[in-house]
Order: structure tokens, then sequence, then C-alpha cells
């Protein structure tokens, strides 16, 4: 495909993009605001400083992006970070974790992939540098970036088997664009050879930034009051659940722990706008719903924590005994584990961890994490793990060394975006 039939492809697709926001717009208000800046019409933002670009899509994304943002607002004093995103969960989290730097940190979501918005958007911040992180290759960003002389460099970047199959499908238009990208900092060296066989002219292997984010006190205080909410009761946690595998844990749930009536079950859905599709799938099973919404009026004799909270996976992690991560028991990929075994828990997935692939590998031969084969077989042994102190102390012990052995992919990082940023 060439860029020019994407850009009409663009340009035909948006009105029912912009009627799909609309229609997300239902559950998630979000979606239904700043129109504008999707458009390519950013909103008024002071230029007195120099403008370092970090695009971050959604909220692992961003999360993911906080030791650098913090690394570059410290490097370079002087500037300013303009953040943008895709989703507006995203944008929140961005808020969340950086609105204490006031108009040093402005956010904007990225305007739509067409040439004419983001000429525009360019014009209005000329940024210096342009960091997307991880996965965003959008092809008429990068040729308008090359146009304008802005470097772009795609960090923390990984890319499955999967993913280069679908990105070979799109021929010159991906490759192009893949060429054009000055700087790629890849997560480990099996991502770099698959960026590198794109096309990519630049690729150093730095790490994954992941293991650079540090809890904050405030969420292990908010996860120490959770726990406190739940009193002695042993915790499983369910994190990032995706749509499907909510069914099939609570199903094993019923079958296998059936007799174990003390521990609780924890489940957080990765997208907010399913918090109630879930509550409902909790009582259509006959369990007791504790929303975390709700929790100041005790957990009572709940069966299960419904987290219907945003921004707060931290807290979740140290309020639990062990944590299954979603995503990971349909083939959807797989979620982060790195926070988890940041905060020494054990750590239980399913098949399906393509998207962090090396990751989990090591974490599973580091003896940090249990794969399991399916829902049943996940649910008995996050109780055999609630039931024996010593194999879980073992396992956290794992879970801690894997994640410090892996710190220090910022540093390595800011160093090779000085070299562009100068």
């Amino acid at each position: 495909m060439s860029r020019l039939l994407y850009s009409l492809a663009w340009w035909l697709a948006l009105p029912l993009v912009l009627a799909r926001l609309w229609w997300r717009g239902r559950k998630e208000p979000g979606y239904r605001t700043h129109w504008a800046e999707r458009l390519g019409f950013p909103g008024a933002a002071p230029l007195d400083r120099p403008t370092l670009w970090v695009h971050a899509v959604s909220v692992g994304e961003t999360r993911a992006a906080e030791p650098l943002v913090e690394a570059l607002l410290a490097q370079y004093p002087a500037s300013r970070i303009l953040l943008t995103h895709m989703t507006p969960t995203g944008r929140a989290t961005g808020k969340s974790l950086f609105g204490h730097h006031g108009e040093r940190v402005v956010q904007s979501y990225l305007p739509y992939d067409t040439g004419f918005m983001v000429a525009r958007f360019l014009r209005r911040f000329h940024p210096r540098v342009c960091v997307l992180m991880e996965t965003e290759v959008w092809p008429n960003l990068i040729a308008g970036c090359a146009k304008n002389k802005v470097p772009v460099a795609l960090v923390n970047a990984r890319l499955s088997e999967r993913s280069l199959r679908r990105g070979r499908k799109m021929g010159a238009l991906m490759t192009d664009a893949a060429r054009a990208i000055t700087l790629v900092a890849a997560q480990t060296e099996p991502d770099a050879a698959r960026i590198r066989s794109l096309g990519a002219p630049r690729v150093a292997v730095t790490g994954s930034i992941k293991f650079d984010v540090v809890p904050p006190a405030a969420a292990l205080e908010k996860g120490a009051w959770l726990r406190g909410q739940v009193g002695s009761r042993p915790v499983f946690l369910c994190a990032s659940t995706r749509e499907g595998e909510e069914a099939l844990i609570l199903d094993a749930w019923q079958r296998v722990a059936d007799k174990r009536h003390d521990a609780l079950l924890a489940i957080v859905p990765r997208h907010p706008q399913r918090f109630d599709e879930v509550e409902d799938m909790i009582a259509a099973r006959g369990l007791r719903v504790a929303r975390r919404s709700q929790l100041e009026q005790g957990i009572g004799t709940a069966d299960v924590l419904l987290g219907d909270s945003m921004g707060e996976m931290f807290a979740y992690y140290a309020a639990c005994d062990c944590a299954f991560i979603g995503g990971s028991l349909m083939p959807l990929g797989g979620q982060n584990l790195i926070e988890a075994c940041a905060l020494g828990k054990p750590v239980l997935v399913g098949q399906h961890t393509f998207n962090f692939a090396e990751a989990t590998e090591e974490a599973v031969s580091d003896g940090a994490a249990l794969r399991l084969a399916h829902a049943e077989a996940l649910v008995a042994a996050a109780l055999r793990l609630l039931d024996d102190e010593n194999a879980r102390a073992r396992m956290g012990a794992h879970a801690l060394a894997f994640a410090g052995r892996h710190r220090g992919a910022t540093l390595r990082t800011v160093e090779l975006l000085r070299q562009l940023i100068g």
C-alpha cells in the first residue's frame, strides 16, 4: 500500500471513526471531548520553551513512560514535555502522573494520521524530537517529522512475530516508515532483530523502561488501606482481565474454590467500560460482589472484589497475595507482569503472552512466575499459593530479583535521545 492510498483510506474512514468515538462516549465520556485535537487543531499552549514530544497511546504506555518523562524533565530543565495520547484513559493517567509539573507537561490527543492534520500539529508545537512509545508507527506522522527535520525515536520498542507479519503485509507503507525512524531503542534483542528486518537503520537494545517504574508511596499506602478493608483473608488478584477471561475465571473459581470460603477473588478489568458488565457477570453466578468505588462501606462477606477504579494497579498488587496477569488466558498477548514482580508478588500467566514474550519466559524460568494451561489450573495454582506461605515467599523473592536485575533502561534510553536533542 502506498502512503497516498493510506491517506485516502483515512479520509474515507473518518466519518465512521468519528461516529465510533461518539458511540464509545456513551460509556466513556472522555471520547466526546477534545475532538479538535484529534482533527489537527490542538488547543492553545505556551510556546516559550523548547518542546520534547512523547507519544503514549493509552494507560500502559503512559505509565511506562513515567521514568522517561521524569528523566527528560530533569535532563532538560528549560524544556517542556508535550505528552500525546489516543485514549481518554491514557490522558487521565498522564494527568494523574504528571499534573504536579504544571505547564512543564502539556497534554493533547494525537491527530489522526493524515498529512494535513499532522502538518498542523507540527506547525503548532515545533517539537525538537518525537518520541514514540513501544509499538506506535504512524506513516504520515513519521513522514511529516522527516519533512520538518524532527528526529523520530521509537523507544521501549517491542515487536512480536504476529505484529511483524502484519507489518510485512502492509508492504512499502511500513518499510518506508521504519526506514524513516531516526532511532529505535528496543526492549530485547529479538525485538531489535524483528524491527531491523523492517528496515529501521539504527536499532539499539536498551531493555524495558517498565522495570524502572517505581511504586509511588501513595499507591502503597492505598494498597495497605485496601488490605485493611479485606482483613486477614487471602487475596487472589486477576489484573487487567480482558473480555472472555472473567467468565472462565469465575466458573473455575466456583468449581475449584467452592470449599475455600475465606479466600477473596479480586478482578480488575482492563477497560473501564466493562466494569458494569463484569459486575453483572459476578452477580449472575450468585456471588456477592463489592466494588472498589464503594469500599468505604466495607467489604463484608463479599466473594469477589471488583476493581472499578483507574490508576490504582500498584495498590491492587500491594494488597494481594498472588496475581494473575490478564490477556493471557485468551489469545490476546498478555499484559505487563513487571509491576507485580516489582512488588514481590508471585505471578501467574496463561498460555498467550506474545506481547511480553521474552520478559514472561525469563520470569517463568527464574521462578518468579508460573504458566498455566487453562482457568481451572490457574485457580488451583492460586489456591495452592494462598495456602503455602513459604512458596509465596520464594516466588516473591525471585520476582524481586527478576525486576531488579533489569533496571537501568531509562538511563540508557535518555543517553541515546541526547544525541538527537542535543
